[in-house]
């Protein structure tokens, strides 16, 4: 406290205090006695050290011992005398205020503080506003806010083709030219410039976020690129290769085009980056707009458009799709994904928290659904329920349905291996559970039906209702199984087999799993019609890895982790992720 005093300009000094003391009329008190004896003291030894460290720069000077100012009183160790007997420091005077600090320290000081607060600060005075011109404050602001690790003197352009950074300028009459750079020279933009014009007014989009894509969502990733900011539409691998990285397309990006002016472009289509714009709809929720569609059409018209987007989205052409049914699906996703190429609304979407309980890491996975090809979802844990919810969806099962809800506490052994192979075994082992789970609940409900009853005054009196209160509370504790200690135990693996008569889009699945767990999955008709959850197993491979058998459709699914590292996405609690994944689900329902 005394010394943050001292910078500010408050406070008294030892030396002042004693003055008014001595100026005070009472003098004779044993308090002030003792502490002027114990300055007095301090005194003489500070005396006898600046008198040593005068008389080291040469005998009979100032400060030696001979020298007359020792009857006088104490030195200063520079051969000047107080005449009230005080010493005076021997280093340079104490700061009285922030702005006495040295111009380094000071920039040192300034760099940890937020950004947003710097213009602040250059109000205060004109040495703050100087001092604030200085590029390091600002380089630091921007690594540590935005994660910009590289000098922008020096800085390569990430995740950026080459041919979008350059053009090729040809002379017409000699049909040849050289490329020129296209971006501009960004040697003479400073990191106030590039913090204040671009990455502080779009970080409300930083982070993930689901676009608007009627029944098939997806996944943006808003991140610092570099000298850009880039909104990467991140796309499943192609089907049926689920354990292969996940691709990434531009959309759009943010960039200086001019010192002091962000300039926002579409990057869609195939004619290079064009115009476009950003628009903050409201809080979690923003839009791009293309104000150059042109760019997004091909000579051959609507049917290469369709040949090139076939080729990317599934990696082969038409005639290799055999299937009539999984034809009729791709085609009917390019013309309903078509319509929002010159505009989409974008809704912000968490990462689950990490729970030390949780059976395994949440996050993102890649899973396998049949026709539909390859989708997202996000697995996440609640209590003792694992729940995987579209990111990416089809037209029978949108994006931002729960399409898997697993149950922990109902851990399914699986027979030995012969019998695993048996659909029939299999089948009465998980249908066996799922009927122990329909009664549970047709209880429950019949209780709780009984106790909204009485709570309304069916039963005419208190001691009634309590009663049906106590018996809903003994049958709730006997209905509901105990924690199950399978979220915590790392039990051995143990040997896995797909049943006979069960597909799977991916034939490479792992043969030994770790466990497994009663669970259902949603199903539905055509544009979401009559959905209902369908019993299934639940089966954890590994850390990376799980799968669902879907009993009533014999199929397969299998999952695997996106292992991206995903910046600005995780969520500040488990209510606000709780309540994104409810808006999810209305926003499809």
């Amino acid at each position: 406290m005394a010394v943050c005093a001292r910078l500010c300009g408050v406070g008294q000094s030892r030396r002042c205090r004693r003055r008014q003391r001595q100026n005070q009329q009472d003098q004779g008190s044993d308090s002030d006695m003792d502490e002027e004896e114990e300055e007095r003291i301090v005194g003489q030894k500070q005396g006898d050290v600046g008198g040593r460290a005068g008389g080291a720069g040469g005998a009979g000077g100032a400060g030696g011992p001979n020298s007359g100012a020792d009857t006088a009183g104490p030195s200063d160790g520079s051969g000047h005398v107080n005449r009230g007997g005080c010493l005076r420091s021997t280093g340079p005077a104490h700061p009285q205020s922030l702005a006495d600090l040295p111009p380094e320290l000071l920039v040192e000081i300034f760099s940890l503080l937020p950004g947003t607060a710097l213009p602040n600060v250059a109000l205060v005075c004109k040495k703050f506003k100087q001092i604030l011109t200085t590029e390091t404050i600002w380089r630091r602001r921007c690594m540590e806010e935005f994660g910009m690790k590289d000098d922008l003197r020096k800085m390569e352009v990430g995740g950026v083709s080459s041919q979008d950074l350059y053009v090729k300028r040809v002379n017409p009459r000699v049909k040849s030219g050289r490329f020129m750079k296209l971006l501009p020279d960004y040697e003479h933009m400073d990191y106030k410039d590039v913090y204040t014009h671009l990455l502080h007014p779009y970080r409300h989009i930083l982070g993930l976020w689901q676009p608007d894509i009627g029944p098939y969502g997806g996944l943006l990733n808003v991140v610092v690129d570099g000298l850009f900011i880039i909104g990467w539409m991140y796309l499943p691998p192609h089907d049926p290769r689920v354990e292969d990285p996940m691709r990434r397309r531009p959309l759009f990006r943010i960039h200086m085009w001019e010192s002091k002016k962000a300039t926002v472009e579409c990057m869609y289509g195939h004619k290079g980056p064009h115009k476009g714009d950003i628009q903050t709809v409201k809080k979690d929720e923003f839009s791009t707009k293309c104000n150059q569609t042109d760019h997004h059409r091909m000579p051959g018209g609507r049917q290469e458009e369709f040949r090139t987007w076939l080729e990317e989205e599934w990696g082969r052409t038409l005639e290799e799709i055999f299937h009539e049914h999984m034809q009729e699906l791709i085609l009917m996703k390019f013309i309903y994904t078509s319509q929002y190429d010159n505009c989409l609304t974008y809704r912000r979407i968490y990462l689950p928290p990490v729970m030390p309980s949780d059976l395994l890491q949440p996050g993102l996975f890649k899973g396998t659904y049949g026709s539909h090809g390859l989708e997202i979802v996000m697995l996440s844990f609640h209590e003792a329920t694992a729940r995987a919810t579209k990111l990416t969806g089809d037209p029978n099962v949108p994006a931002g349905q729960l399409t898997l809800d697993v149950d922990l506490n109902r851990a399914v052994v699986l027979p030995d291996l012969e019998q695993q192979r048996n659909i029939e075994e299999l089948s009465r082992l998980v249908l066996g559970v799922h009927k122990e789970v329909q009664r549970e609940a047709e209880q429950q409900a019949m209780v709780t039906s009984a106790v909204r009853g009485a709570a309304e005054g069916a039963c005419g009196s208190d001691g009634a209702a309590e009663g049906v209160e106590a018996d809903w509370g003994a049958c709730s504790d006997s209905c509901q199984p105990g924690p199950s200690n399978s979220t915590t135990n790392h039990p051995e693996e143990q040997p896995f087999v797909l049943p006979l008569g069960v597909t799977a889009r991916n034939e490479v699945y792992p043969r030994t799993c770790r466990q497994c767990f009663y669970g259902t999955g949603l199903i539905a008709g055509h544009g979401f019609t009559s959905p209902e959850r369908t019993p299934g197993l639940f089966v954890l491979f590994d850390q990376d890895r799980f799968g669902f058998i879907w009993l009533e459709l014999k199929s397969f699914s299998l999952y695997s982790r996106l292992t991206d590292h995903l910046a600005h996405a995780h969520a500040p609690n488990m209510e606000r992720f709780e309540a994104m994944l409810r808006n999810m689900q209305s926003w499809t329902s």
